[in-house]
């Protein structure tokens, strides 16, 4: 082989390699799991930051009675750093709970008796459900968009005698301090898993669990946030590949070591 066609070859295997190590993650899917799409990965897609048309209420009271747990499976939102800064979807916001975790704008608009100036952000961590029984009142019902706020996230936009006032909204970027938190759940033949506090968009609409010993395995969202696979992992570290709404992919490695125990929360260490 002359030097010219040498110099040539080492610099397609150059890069070959360079190819490899930026895409290297992609290869570890096996042949019979799902990949996700990550074509956007690098850029992601904007979410989607008009201002749009709602109604809002509140419920529980200042204190957040009655705002934890919830349709989205988060638990106690003051331990996993929610609050009060939170609100119930409608139907029409909810998505299946495809929404839980995304983060909202909201201001009161059109009602000077009863608007205060100024926005909240809030995430979305319920459900508002809809009531096919009543003739007035029904907010939540579909197709009407509708946030039930926490009592103290109210009174920060409306007056309490308010009850209900029309609102103007938006999706924007969640700000979340610290890592992605991964808390486990299930039983050894039921891995379920609750991811939290996700930055960025916030809501995430695919995920996949890597055990030391396994490729990717695709998860099945279960309820709310909850994400399930039936393969056994127990005594295996787990990592966990996570793409959120707006396209963005990130693998959070090793995240759980492998004498992990049910009813854990582990820290991903890094957000979107």
């Amino acid at each position: 082989m002359k030097l010219s066609e040498k110099l040539i070859y080492v610099e397609f295997l150059m890069i070959i390699m360079a190819m490899a190590m930026s895409y290297g993650h992609v290869a570890e899917v096996p042949e019979t799991a799902e990949a996700p799409d990550i074509s956007g990965s690098a850029r992601g897609r904007s979410i989607d930051t008009n201002w749009y048309d709602a109604r809002a209420t509140f419920y529980g009271d200042i204190h957040g009675g009655d705002t934890q747990q919830g349709a989205c499976g988060y638990g106690n939102l003051f331990r996993q750093g929610y609050g009060l800064v939170t609100a119930a979807l409608s139907t029409a916001l909810f998505n299946d709970g495809y929404t839980c975790g995304a983060c909202f704008e909201i201001m009161c608009t059109n009602d000077p008796q009863w608007c205060l100036p100024g926005s909240i952000k809030i995430t979305a961590t319920n459900f508002c459900p809809p009531n096919y029984t009543k003739t007035r009142d029904i907010w939540c019902n579909p197709p009407q968009k509708h946030f039930d706020l926490s009592q103290a996230m109210f009174l920060k936009i409306a007056k309490y005698k308010a009850g209900v006032v029309p609102v103007r909204y938006r999706r924007i970027p969640c700000r979340k301090t610290g890592g992605v938190k991964f808390e486990t759940q299930g039983n050894t033949y039921f891995l379920m898993i609750l991811p939290y506090n996700v930055g960025g968009a916030g809501d995430i609409k695919y995920m996949q669990v890597k055990g030391i010993k396994t490729g990717w395995i695709t998860m099945t969202k279960n309820w709310g946030q909850h994400w399930t696979t039936g393969v056994v992992l127990t005594g295996q570290a787990l990592s966990f590949r996570v793409t959120t709404s707006d396209g963005i992919t990130k693998d959070f490695w090793n995240v759980v070591p492998k004498n992990w125990g049910f009813g854990q929360t582990f820290d991903g260490r890094i957000n979107f």
